[in-house]
């Protein structure tokens, strides 16, 4: 029944697709829905199946693909430790956020078109986390990539929305374009884009530090940092809040943002044999999510914030895939699903009960008038902010952060990145949480409920964003390993320079004491000392600094300075298209010559008698000139 995991949210696309204006909404709803219900349910009975077998992986062979010369891809699926992990978070959150969607988009016209791309887009990152060859796992690759721009654009005749999906498709081109470079590249050298048989060949084919293989790992870094917006691709990100909040809940959550560092970790063995490649996943998940943090710090809009702390997040990932945590990063992913998916969808319930406003701004004192949002959100930015011993951010994150340090590859700047980026996650979250339900409401609507559709969700969420962590507690609270132990026959164990239980004590409380430094640092921000804040905030380095990070630190301005507008000036110089020209010529020159002869084809006969004449005078006087010249 492996197959129908990813077949049924394509089922459901495909019918909605081709029926959505004549679907009632509660046939849309049950049909978008439910699918993706079940497909949660068989990937929960099959992983049941799974792991009492005692099997470390199965491949499903449904069709022959394509084949030419000497290669050949099938349709054929594997069902491993990994790839069932991912395919629980995408079914199970998916579902979750479809259930929410059910009241998000209730007042939607194009109720049944949404659905549809939603479907398609969990359908597509199933392919992707299922797939046994490269070739199918970059067809869901791409698939993910358009179904964002039909979903970041939904809302298409704001010229703003379809902006950002362009870019969106467009920046996540790049690095599609480097990991096609790559496929190609591993085809040529292995002979096969079966994934496990070039896990396989590659230690046999390369030694550590070899050229190929650092080059093919940086290639396919450069496919993760577009799917993922990490540095220097991440500038889509924080734009594609644009599409509906479920979208964002869905991008950032389950699907899409997670395919980079789901390839990092499946090809693993490739990164392990380039060590320049494997260091520079680090220094770029380290670096992203310093970034990323500041630019939380200042932005108005909820879902911006979300963002920005997502790029932030997913560096955490980078980092722990950079120093050979591959389960920390894997671990990491899975509680992010819980609270990031938790902390959109509560944004998104408070965004629909202040009658679609998000600037944080215009909102305030929602605790009293939305206690349950308010609790589940809590509930939320505490596992975002890793309050220590109850969340399960708490656990993965602290994991990153003491593996950073401790690891074989690891350093003591990325070990500091991470606490420094601990403190910022924890100041950026509890500003939003005091800006949007502490204080004097400053919109005067009055906010209403959300309906259980959209609450339920948010209450399962709530629950495993604090229960979650509890499957892989640290050494000091006594190593329970469940989640690494069932990763171990994917991913290896971590190389550790050295085991001190007060050492990762003391990395634990320092991290705990900035983060509950950045929390009163945020309460005195926006609760106790607003005014004192402000004037800070209106000294002209800060002017300066505020803006430049609520830009996510000019990347934008760079990049139109350096590609945008060159392309766009050349563009307007050859507006005409100079190469054009050329063929226009040719074909100008073509009919001028039939213009002339057709007026020898007129229908007088004399005119062609006299052609014929002076045809044969010349014939004529060639001959004789050649015969007594």
């Amino acid at each position: 029944m492996l197959w129908l995991i990813p077949a049924l949210p394509f089922i459901s696309a495909l019918m909605l697709i081709s029926g959505w204006r004549v679907f009632t909404r509660a046939a849309v709803s049950i049909i978008g829905c439910g699918s993706i219900g079940v497909s949660a349910l068989l990937t929960i009975v099959l992983g049941i199946q799974f792991m009492q077998s005692g099997q470390t992986s199965a491949v499903q062979h449904l069709w022959e693909w394509m084949q030419a010369g000497n290669f050949s891809a099938g349709a054929d699926l594997r069902l491993d430790a990994l790839s069932l992990c991912f395919a629980f978070v995408i079914t199970f959150v998916g579902f979750l956020i479809h259930i929410y969607s059910t009241g998000y988009m209730a007042e939607d016209a194009d109720y049944g078109r949404f659905f549809a791309c939603m479907n398609l887009f969990v359908g597509a990152m199933l392919v992707l986390v299922l797939a046994d060859n490269l070739l199918l796992l970059y067809f869901g690759w791409e698939g993910v990539g358009l179904c964002s721009y039909l979903l970041i654009g939904f809302w298409y005749k704001d010229p703003a929305n379809g902006y950002a999906a362009r870019k969106a498709f467009v920046v996540t081109r790049v690095g599609d374009t480097a990991m096609a470079i790559a496929l190609f590249m591993l085809f040529q050298f292995t002979g096969s884009l079966q994934i496990q048989s070039i896990l396989d060949k590659a230690p046999g084919l390369w030694a550590a530090g070899n050229a190929t293989v650092v080059w093919i790992a940086f290639l396919l870094l450069g496919g993760a940092v577009g799917k993922s917006a990490q540095l220097p691709l991440q500038t889509w990100l924080p734009d594609a809040m644009a599409g509906p909040t479920p979208v964002s809940a869905l991008i950032h959550a389950a699907t899409m943002v997670t395919a980079g560092v789901y390839l990092i970790a499946r090809m693993h063995t490739l990164f392990e044999l380039a060590p320049a490649a494997q260091t520079g996943v680090a220094i770029v998940g380290a670096v992203t999510l310093l970034l990323a943090g500041c630019s939380a710090l200042v932005q108005r809009d909820i879902k911006r914030v979300l963002a920005y702390s997502t790029i932030s997040q997913i560096g955490y990932m980078f980092l722990a895939l950079g120093v050979g945590a591959w389960s920390a990063a894997i671990f990491h992913f899975v509680t992010h699903a819980f609270f990031k998916a938790l902390l959109f969808m509560g944004a998104g319930a408070v965004i629909v009960a202040m009658h679609h406003e998000q600037d944080m701004m215009k909102m305030g004192g929602l605790r009293k008038q939305l206690p349950a949002v308010y609790w589940v959100f809590l509930t939320g930015a505490a596992s975002l902010a890793a309050i220590p011993f109850i969340t399960s951010g708490f656990y993965s994150k602290d994991q990153i952060v003491w593996l950073a340090w401790s690891s074989a590859q690891g350093h003591t700047l990325y070990w500091v990145c991470a606490v420094t980026g601990a403190f910022l996650t924890a100041m950026y979250t509890f500003r939003m949480v005091f800006l949007t339900f502490f204080g004097a409401a400053r919109n005067h609507q009055h906010p209403h409920t959300p309906g259980p559709s959209m609450m339920i969700p948010l209450y399962v969420l709530a629950v495993l964003s604090t229960v979650a962590g509890f499957i892989e507690l640290p050494h000091t609270l006594g190593h329970v390993t469940l989640f690494s132990d069932f990763l171990r026959p994917m991913l290896p164990a971590v190389q550790l320079l050295q085991e001190s239980a007060a050492l990762e004590w003391a990395s634990q409380l320092l991290a705990a004491g900035l983060t509950f430094l950045g929390i009163y640092i945020a309460w005195l921000w926006v609760i106790r000392q607003p005014e004192g804040m402000k004037r800070f905030a209106q000294m002209p380095f800060m002017q300066w600094l505020r803006v430049f990070w609520m830009k996510g630190w000019a990347f934008d301005d760079v990049y139109n300075a350096l590609f945008v507008q060159p392309y766009v000036q050349t563009a307007r110089m050859n507006r005409r298209d100079m190469i054009d020209r050329i063929y226009t010529a040719l074909a100008a020159i073509t009919q001028w010559f039939h213009d002339i002869l057709a007026r020898t084809q007129n229908g007088i006969l004399r005119y062609y008698v006299m052609g014929v004449v002076i045809g044969a005078v010349v014939i004529l006087s060639v001959l004789i000139w050649k015969v007594y010249v």
